[in-house]
């Protein structure tokens, strides 16, 4: 069950809207002079609420930040007025996390990857084949470049006739 814990004092939210404020007619009742005489109120928000300040004098805060419509989650700080509250939510059924000490950790026995590791990949695997047509085409056009390269220096270094 969800709760509001003010000063010590859990009252627990059990309403589908739980009015908070210095009035008695509130069901949470803060008796504090910084606190509205209806103050906030909080509505039901699937497991947890939704805190709304119903124009207070003084304000509502949620973890240090003024708040007019806000979701609560676990131990979010609210203060309404100069009063400091603390906002539990329901944890039934929650486990706290194991201590370090308990969780058993052993290394692995083998680094390897499996076998057939080689098939998991969505790309085609280069096989290392080549294309024979290909190399030869390869092979021309290198040897079509070389010459052309070795007639541009042959231009290059002719010498004009002597007059």
């Amino acid at each position: 069950m969800p709760k509001l814990v003010i000063g010590g004092t859990a009252h627990e939210l059990t309403g589908d809207v739980v009015t908070v404020g210095r009035s008695p007619e509130n069901i949470i009742v803060i008796d504090h002079p910084s606190v509205s005489s209806r103050h906030a109120q909080l509505e039901r928000s699937g497991q947890t609420y939704r805190l709304k300040d119903l124009g207070s004098t003084n304000g509502t805060r949620v973890n240090g930040i003024p708040a007019s419509d806000t979701l609560l989650r676990l131990d979010d700080r609210i203060r309404f007025g100069a009063v400091d509250t603390r906002f539990e939510a329901d944890v039934r059924g929650s486990q706290p996390l194991p201590k370090s000490d308990e969780i058993d950790v052993r290394p692995a026995e083998s680094s390897m990857a499996p076998a057939d590791f080689t098939n998991a990949s969505p790309f085609p695997r280069h096989t290392g084949k080549t294309d024979p047509a290909r190399s030869v085409i390869f092979g021309v056009t290198a040897i079509a470049l070389l010459a052309f390269l070795g007639s541009m220096i042959a231009v290059l270094l002719m010498r004009p006739p002597p007059v």
